[in-house]
C-alpha cells in the first residue's frame, strides 16, 4: 500500500493519497478547515448491447418504465454513496440529475451532482451514473447476456481549492453532454 508523506502540519503534499495517514492507515479526510464552496461533478458511461434498445425498452414498458426506474435508482444511489464507498463523507446533496439517452444499440448515461459543502461530489456523480447503468443492464441482460457497461468516467469537477477540472481530448467533446446543467 502506498504511504502518504505528510508535512509538519499534518497536511498531505500534492500527489499524496489523502485517505492514507502518515502511518499507512486509512482514514476519512478532515475537511473542517475547508471553506464551503459550490461543488459540481459530471460523470458519464455507456451501456452497450447488440439488442435493439428501443424495442427492448418498449416491451419492458408494458410493466415498468425501465429508464425512469433506472434514473430513480441512480438518484437513490447517489444519496447513499457514503454507505457504499468506505471513507467517503456522508453529505446531503443539493441536487442530483441523471440523464439517459436511448440509441439503437446503446444507452448513454450522465449524472450531475451538486452541493455547497467542504468536500466534492465526484463519487456521488459516478455512483449515480454506475447504478443507473446497472439498472438498465439488468433489463437488457435478459435479451443480450453480452451487454456491458463501459467507460464510467468523471468528465468535470469544480469547486474547492483545486478549482475547475475537465477531461480533455476528442472523446470529451463528444461525451460531455451535460455542460451548463443547473439543478
Amino acid at each position: 500500500m502506498a504511504r502518504s508523506q505528510r508535512t509538519g502540519d499534518g497536511e498531505a503534499r500534492s500527489g499524496d493519497l489523502t485517505h492514507i495517514d502518515e502511518h499507512g492507515h486509512a482514514h476519512m479526510v478532515d475537511v473542517t478547515a475547508k471553506p464551503l464552496t459550490r461543488r459540481v461533478a459530471l460523470a458519464r458511461c455507456t451501456v452497450v448491447t447488440g439488442a435493439d434498445v428501443p424495442a427492448v425498452l418498449q416491451a419492458a414498458s408494458d410493466d415498468l418504465d425501465a429508464v425512469e426506474a433506472a434514473r430513480v435508482a441512480g438518484i437513490q444511489a447517489a444519496k447513499q454513496t457514503a454507505a457504499l464507498i468506505p471513507l467517503c463523507h456522508p453529505i446531503a446533496l443539493d441536487a442530483i440529475r441523471v440523464t439517459v439517452e436511448v440509441h439503437e444499440h446503446r444507452l448513454d448515461v450522465g449524472a450531475m451532482a451538486q452541493i455547497v459543502e467542504r468536500t466534492g461530489v465526484e463519487m456521488e456523480a459516478l455512483t449515480a451514473c454506475a447504478v443507473t447503468a446497472l439498472s438498465l443492464l439488468h433489463v437488457l441482460l435478459a435479451v443480450d447476456p453480452g451487454a456491458s457497461v463501459e467507460d464510467l468516467t468523471l468528465w468535470h469537477k469544480s469547486g474547492g481549492r483545486s478549482g475547475v477540472w475537465e477531461r480533455r481530448g476528442p472523446e470529451a467533446d463528444m461525451q460531455h453532454g451535460m455542460e451548463g446543467t443547473e439543478a
